[in-house]
């Protein structure tokens, strides 16, 4: 069962896979923003400090390899393609693969599962550019964000309750911190990047419950801005969130990567050493969970989003979800 697709594509951002691909890497990240060069450089020292390799690609590449076998499973029989949008496989090079390979209409599924400009539109407008790059006109379907997916949720959900039952010292109740990657005031006006985190967040407190599992409180915060101290950013950081934790008598905190699929640089450096290190300099036990792309039920979700758009594409092609011409509306503040 493949439907009317040829090919499934997983697109995802890329990432630097030694020292001589970070500054190319960042460049293409960059290229175009008003980023501070100050901020280029820091975060370059970050991949230095890692040998210069994003832990990204090697996820993506094991998720690729879940998402084969579970269509498999299901007697789908689709060639998948890796291709991302700033790093090696590049997406205008897999998408000419795919039309050598006599690829027509194709599947995409994007490593993001909320709406913004960066995590929606912009994929869209990256396989239109590349489409264009490559001389290829294949027909792609980009799969609908899965932010409330009932198995995304659950994939959450298993990732914090195994990080809990990992930390026998950890208190009956505890303080959760659910981080994702702060956007542009501006461009967080033009989405529901937001509300659906939100929602998100509130549908894994409830599924923690239905397990037995009691929070103190939860709150969701951002992490690693990158925009000059003039743009107003969606707030707080979760290092001032950390902070004003422990000004009010917190001494354990659980924080989990909720807006991120893999446990990717900005996981690594941000949350593992520069979080870990202020909630040791506070006095707090902090407790970092995996990302929901380290659940098998993750494996299930990509799967079952496959699956469904192949089924409603046969049904119907009419009823296949397409977003809106203004989706995610947002023009980049350039640098002059």
């Amino acid at each position: 069962m493949t439907g009317k697709y040829d090919a499934l594509l997983f697109l995802s951002f890329g990432g630097p896979e030694g020292m001589d691909d970070v500054m190319p890497f960042l460049a293409n990240v960059l290229r175009g923003k008003n980023v501070p060069e100050a901020r280029m450089k820091e975060v370059a020292h970050h991949y230095e400090l890692f040998g210069g390799v994003s832990p990204i690609n090697a996820q993506n590449r094991r998720l690729i390899a879940a998402l084969e076998s579970e269509l498999k499973e299901h007697g789908i029989d689709l060639p998948v393609y890796f291709g991302n949008r700033n790093w090696h496989p590049m997406l205008a090079d897999t998408l000419k693969e795919m039309a050598q390979a006599g690829v027509k209409k194709a599947l995409c599924f994007v490593t993001s599962a909320y709406a913004s400009y960066s995590g929606c539109r912009q994929y869209l407008e990256d396989i239109e550019k590349a489409s264009k790059e490559s001389q290829t006109s294949i027909e792609i379907d980009k799969l609908p964000v899965f932010f409330n997916h009932p198995l995304f949720i659950e994939a959450n959900v298993d990732c914090i309750e195994k990080a809990l039952k990992s930390q026998p010292d950890a208190p009956k109740t505890v303080q959760i911190a659910f981080t994702a990657h702060s956007i542009p005031m501006s461009m967080a006006s033009g989405c529901a990047y937001k509300e659906q985190l939100e929602a998100t967040c509130q549908m894994t407190i409830e599924g923690l419950e239905k397990k037995g599992f009691q929070t103190a409180g939860w709150s969701l915060v951002y992490q690693s801005r990158s925009g000059p101290p003039s743009q107003p950013w969606l707030e707080p950081d979760i290092c001032d969130h950390l902070t004003s934790l422990a000004e009010n008598g917190c001494k354990s905190v659980l924080v989990h990567p909720i807006g991120f699929v893999s446990d990717h640089m900005e996981i690594i450096y941000d949350l593992d050493t520069e979080a870990s290190a202020k909630a040791k300099e506070l006095g707090m036990n902090f407790i970092r969970s995996l990302s929901s792309g380290n659940s098998e039920l993750f494996k299930r979700l990509m799967g079952k989003l496959v699956i469904d758009q192949i089924e409603l594409v046969n049904k119907d092609p009419a009823l296949v979800y397409k977003c809106p011409a203004d989706c995610c509306n947002y023009t980049p503040v350039r640098p002059v």
